[in-house]
């Protein structure tokens, strides 16, 4: 049903027109007094085989919602609902901002993958942290037996477009004081390649400091420790990948999420007339699986277990996610494979996990973090000319 409803309906619109209808259904829908708890029974993950326990937090399963579709924290009830286990909001500023000029957002249905070059559009942080306060009491409210609390939340904060490099700390510390209390983790977004000047924060000498900054300002806003991580870009250098996370290890940071888009445009089945008329943008879906596994397995060879790590970028169904769980990662999130996999997705994708889960011989999905063993070698790769 939902493959016709693609192909007649939402790949006829603009791409950002066809979100905003899917998304305000599915809000429509969450928004329906019994709706989301009904559908939280149906679609959500119930299998014990899926919890997981990590960054201090429990989630049903390990599979959650990326951030980029739920940039304005508008429906997290509604996600949730439709089986993922957790949301990513964002990326959220501490400006509201309306992002770069339409059109921004195109669909390569050949390769499934997007390419977008949104530009953190957002109506800023304190906005975003109004509106998950609201849901707050509702969200710890409303655990089921088996089920734990309708899933974690946490947010993506990135640098507000306006504000000059030099002064990126103090506008991720905004966003990070006005957040604190309301995210069950923080990610900061250095990764974007749509915000000029943002991939420049990865080098380690910008990182640490902000990084640091960041863990300062969490710890003075939140009424209790939240977990900090940090989401890099699939297009850096194998040697800057290391350094990050040596740089993890040493602040003693709780997670890296890998991977964001990429600005690469190789062995694409989309016809290079049309990539060219695109023009710039992260590229996500299908083309990024190979790199982002890379970068998985070589930030695991580096951190062991002692950061949490976790994958994004290709996950297309539940060998994917089984695949970057064996390689190290101990969550994974999606949203390309989303869009083309419909609403009953998370549900498919977690069924069939647990499936893969006991054919393999793990009472838990826990057990078979990083089992694939050391990654094998590759070619080192260079940072992409900016």
């Amino acid at each position: 049903m939902y493959n016709l409803l693609f192909a007649w309906v939402l790949k006829r619109l603009p791409a950002e027109t066809a979100h905003r209808l899917a998304f305000g259904l599915i809000r429509l829908v969450g928004a329906t007094p019994g709706a989301a708890r009904m559908l939280r029974r149906w679609l959500g993950p119930v299998d014990p085989v899926l919890r997981v326990h990590t960054l201090g937090l429990d989630f049903a399963g390990p599979l959650g919602l990326a951030a980029g579709f739920d940039k304005d924290a508008v429906g997290v009830e509604a996600m949730t609902a439709l089986g993922f286990a957790y949301v990513e909001v964002g990326t959220v500023t501490a400006r509201s901002q309306p992002g770069n000029p339409a059109p921004r957002m195109f669909r390569l249905p050949d390769d499934r993958a997007l390419v977008n070059r949104m530009g953190f559009n957002n109506h800023g942080a304190a906005v975003a942290a109004q509106r998950l306060r609201k849901c707050q009491d509702r969200r710890r409210g409303g655990g089921e037996p088996g089920r734990g609390p309708l899933g974690a939340v946490g947010v993506n904060i990135g640098k507000s477009k306006v504000v000059p490099e030099s002064e990126a700390l103090a506008d991720y510390a905004s966003s990070t004081r006005l957040l604190a209390d309301v995210a069950d983790y923080l990610v900061v977004n250095v990764s974007s390649p749509n915000t000029p000047g943002l991939r420049n924060l990865q080098a380690i000498e910008h990182l640490r400091p902000l990084l640091l900054g960041v863990r300062e300002a969490l710890d003075e806003a939140a009424s209790r420790r939240v977990p900090l991580l940090v989401k890099i870009a699939p297009d850096l250098a194998d040697a800057d990948i290391d350094a990050v996370a040596d740089l993890a290890l040493e602040l003693g940071l709780d997670g890296i999420i890998a991977t964001n888009t990429t600005t690469a445009r190789q062995g694409l089945q989309t016809a290079p007339a049309a990539v060219e008329e695109i023009g710039a943008g992260g590229l996500s879906g299908a083309p990024l699986k190979r790199r982002a596994l890379e970068v998985l397995r070589r930030l695991r060879a580096r951190t062991g277990s002692r950061v949490v790590l976790v994958a994004v970028g290709g996950i297309e169904n539940a060998e994917d996610a089984w695949e970057r769980i064996r390689a190290g990662a101990t969550l994974v999130q999606a949203y390309t494979g989303f869009i083309y996999g419909g609403p009953l997705w998370p549900r498919r994708l977690h069924r069939d996990l647990a499936r893969l889960v006991r054919e393999a011989g793990y009472s838990s999905i826990g057990d078979a973090v990083g089992t694939a063993g050391p990654p094998e070698p590759s070619v080192p790769t260079r940072s992409p000319r900016r």
